[in-house]
């Protein structure tokens, strides 16, 4: 069971640093992206593909980093010319053509097959000390990016990705350049993401196109509409909360004597009903976000 829980909250951590790299963009930006797991796929492939051609993992993070910083750019270019639902409408295309890409470039990406042993990052360390040591430096990551995105989003520049969410003319017409709002909030939350990519590569050991599912996208989504758009405390909660939640659906099956077929069923439940559920009844999710001072 203690293996079980470290297993389980290496897993939350990694999910808040995606949490909160889309809280960047769609709950203070307003950039509503539907292809984030695009830019994790950076970081798992950016891992694969240096370990593979044995560049080290180094070279790892910073492939994964250059490629989600790439593509970043490149959804913020779209951005100047699509209005905001069709902007994520093409994010979840590119996010699509990526997977196929990843699926039929054997050379590269191994295929539909993945790239498999990557080594853990602390794999010389006896059990459970190895597992532990992962936990630790997912959680101080996950701490850092968090400090990071409250120094952001705090300041004047928290302000001006606020205007441009809410009043994206009015900021034009205050003098901002809406292009460079856009693209840096999309760099930064781009190479969290790939950040958490590289860890999730090396702590599973096996990269494939079957985790670049846009299906993981919106179980993120779901994490943050839980836990709170627009409040990186309610990002990393929301991340904690559907990730135990998730993981326990096993036990809850086990104990009431279903079949198997429930485990998955319940998992969709538990992502389509939450979400739905917070859209209907808490549309400001568990913690809201702070407005002049008070909650939302």
């Amino acid at each position: 069971m203690f293996e079980f829980l470290i297993h389980v909250s290496t897993m939350a951590c990694l999910f808040g640093l995606l949490a909160l790299s889309l809280n960047l963009q769609v709950g203070f930006a307003g950039l509503v992206n539907f292809g984030h797991i695009a830019l994790f796929g950076c970081g798992t492939y950016g891992a694969a593909i240096a370990f593979a051609n044995q560049w080290g993992p180094v070279a790892g993070l910073l492939l994964g980093g250059a490629a989600a910083a790439l593509l970043a750019l490149a959804f913020a270019r779209l951005g100047r010319n699509l209005g905001a639902d069709y902007w994520g409408i093409a994010t979840l295309s590119i996010a699509e053509i990526l997977r196929t890409f990843a699926t039929n470039e054997q050379w590269l990406t191994g295929g539909a097959q993945g790239i498999h042993g990557l080594p853990m990052l602390f794999g010389s360390l006896p059990a459970p000390w190895g597992p532990l040591a992962t936990l630790a430096l997912c959680a101080v990551l996950l701490a850092a990016c968090w400090a990071l995105c409250q120094r952001l989003v705090n300041g004047r520049y928290g302000l001006a990705l606020k205007l441009l969410r809410e009043e994206p003319q009015l900021a034009s017409s205050l003098g901002y350049d809406l292009a460079a709002l856009r693209r840096t909030p999309l760099v930064i939350s781009g190479l969290i993401a790939a950040i958490a990519g590289f860890l999730f590569a090396h702590y599973a050991t096996f990269v494939g196109p079957d985790q670049l599912y846009s299906a993981e996208t919106f179980l993120i989504w779901s994490m943050l509409i839980v836990g709170g758009l627009g409040n990186n405390l309610g990002a990393v909660a929301g991340a904690f909360l559907m990730q135990f939640l998730l993981a326990y659906v096993p036990f809850v099956k086990d104990a009431l004597g279903l079949p198997s077929e429930f485990v998955a069923a319940m998992r969709l439940t538990l992502v389509g009903g939450g979400l739905l559920a917070f859209l209907l009844w808490r549309t400001q999710g568990l913690i809201p976000e702070r407005i002049g001072g008070r909650h939302a």
